[in-house]
């Protein structure tokens, strides 16, 4: 629904539009598979690119979500300042109850090796650390990892601590989880963190040894992280990249004691009921375009690859705006993707002047 919405409000700023509708795309394959039993209380599993839903248990139910908390607190971090900057233990880092890392007060330590305790180790001694070196204080930290969920479009999520211990204003749903899970994963630095097994001091001349403590790495090959966690609200949590043939799959799961087991069970299922299609290149001519007579062509902006469910059919729709000048290269209209007729994504397209 949320990405419906965005298209329509697309759409509605041209004020009146003009569309054409091509058949892209039949699917050959006709079987479909039930949905599988998940042991969760709280799954999902969506496309990386589109964010189309692909798996849906309880996906937009509030609900506590431990550490996988420090998804967002790693990408924050990641996003302001230098990651090889050295940063001093506080008494009240070292001092966190939890999941710790075992940093010493006094330690001096990059926050480069504090995100990789973060996420391989779940330690909340570096949530703290990172907070208060980025934020200036843990409060501060917060009111950015907030602001920016807000930014990019976690509704339903308010961060009350770095780490996700349990608290009463600390909450998210399994949707919004994966929608920062995938927003985490064009980070480049962030996907090779959490991807890794084990990382020897040497590589970093970090003060210890890392070992993920992400089991799913180890059994399920096409895993590419991200993150664990466990409170005694939020029960057993799990948050899986799958690398697919566009950007990564996401499945997410909250309250599941057999969450390696339901994530394998999920990705089994998405690999049997949809298909990834190559609609589009990035940069690949869609349109010509004349306005006062002079040319334009129409691209897109970006590779257009989506999961397509088993006997579906797929129309292309071109919504132009009408009696505006293009500009260059700027958006000027959008690719709408249909499958049996409902909105599943829009892309927006750019404008290049034609000599």
């Amino acid at each position: 629904m949320k990405l419906i919405n965005k298209c329509l409000t697309a759409v509605i700023i041209f004020s009146v539009t003009v569309s054409q509708v091509i058949p892209v795309f039949a699917k050959e394959k006709t079987t479909v598979s039930s949905a599988p039993y998940i042991n969760a209380y709280y799954a999902a599993a969506i496309d990386g690119l589109s964010h189309r839903v692909l798996y849906d248990k309880n996906a937009n139910y509030i609900t506590p979500m431990a550490s996988t908390t420090k998804i967002v607190t790693a990408l924050v971090a990641l996003n302001y300042g230098n990651i090889d900057e050295k940063v001093t233990i506080s008494h009240r880092a070292a001092n966190i109850h939890g999941s710790q890392v075992g940093y010493k007060e006094n330690e001096s330590v990059t926050i480069r090796e504090l995100i990789y305790g973060l996420m391989l180790r779940s330690g909340n001694d570096a949530a703290i650390a990172l907070a208060e070196s980025r934020g200036g204080t843990v409060e501060e930290f917060l009111n950015v990892m907030n602001e920016y969920a807000v930014e990019i479009g976690l509704t339903n999520t308010h961060f009350e601590s770095p780490h996700g211990l349990d608290s009463d204003n600390h909450y998210t749903t399994a949707y919004d989880l994966a929608l920062a899970a995938s927003k985490a994963k064009e980070n480049e630095e962030f996907s090779q963190i959490v991807e890794v097994k084990e990382i020897p001091r040497q590589q970093f001349c970090f003060s210890r040894d890392y070992r993920n403590i992400n089991k799913i790495l180890w059994l399920l090959p096409e895993a590419s992280g991200i993150k664990t966690g466990y409170t005694g609200k939020a029960g057993k949590c799990l948050v899986t990249s799958v690398k697919t043939p566009g950007k990564d799959m996401i499945i997410t799961l909250i309250n599941s004691p057999t969450r390696w087991k339901e994530t394998c069970k999920i990705y089994k299922y998405v690999n049997e009921n949809y298909e990834y299609k190559n609609f589009h290149p990035a940069n690949s001519e869609v349109k010509n375009y004349k306005y006062k007579r002079k040319s334009y062509v129409l691209k897109t902006s970006e590779e257009i690859i989506l999961p397509i469910k088993n006997g579906s059919n797929v129309t292309e729709r071109l919504v132009l705006p009408q009696k505006l000048a293009p500009k260059m290269n700027k958006n000027f209209g959008l690719l709408q993707f249909y499958e049996n007729n409902e909105l599943i994504y829009c892309s927006p397209l750019k404008c290049e002047r034609i000599k």
